[in-house]
């Protein structure tokens, strides 16, 4: 099999767990503001850091203060990535099961990415992750990253 098919296999194989799947289905649904990322590079190392100030997210060398844990987690997924624009449920009770759900179809996907290329060499696992990466910024990407403010609701009448 080549590379290119191994990661349509991966995409497969995940179904509804695909990370671009969960994004546009279960995130872009809600009320989201969107979120960019300033200069991001795919392979980039990404940390969460709790800090006396809060909780910190490090990607390279830059740091970005989060409001709270599950946001430093939800956006770590889209960091490692190297998506630079994602959208950001409004509502701070969504983010910790959508960041479960994330983060557990992300390192199932690196799993299954390890157990389908076993058999080749060291150039072409880098490849079937890079594949992987690209086609995971793809699909955020077309799937878009909701609007720059949330909407906000006007209506005051009462029944």
């Amino acid at each position: 099999m080549t590379v290119e098919e191994l990661a349509q296999t991966i995409k497969y194989q995940l179904g509804d767990a695909w990370l671009p799947s969960i994004y546009s289905e279960r995130v872009l649904k809600l009320r989201t503001r969107s979120y960019h990322f300033e200069t991001l590079k795919p392979a980039t190392r990404v940390e969460i850091q709790h800090t006396l100030l809060g909780v910190e997210l490090k990607i390279g060398r830059r740091r970005l203060l989060c409001p709270d844990l599950a946001t430093a987690r939800y956006l770590s997924v889209f960091a490692r990535s190297g998506c630079n624009d994602v959208a950001v449920p409004y509502d701070i009770t969504k983010i910790s099961q959508l960041a479960d759900e994330l983060e557990s179809s992300w390192y199932r996907m690196l799993l299954l990415a390890d157990q389908d290329s076993k058999q080749l060499g060291a150039k072409a696992k880098s490849r079937l992750r890079g594949l992987l990466f690209a086609n995971i910024r793809a699909e955020v990407l077309a799937a878009g990253s909701g609007t720059r403010i949330p909407e906000f609701r006007q209506s005051t009448k009462q029944r």
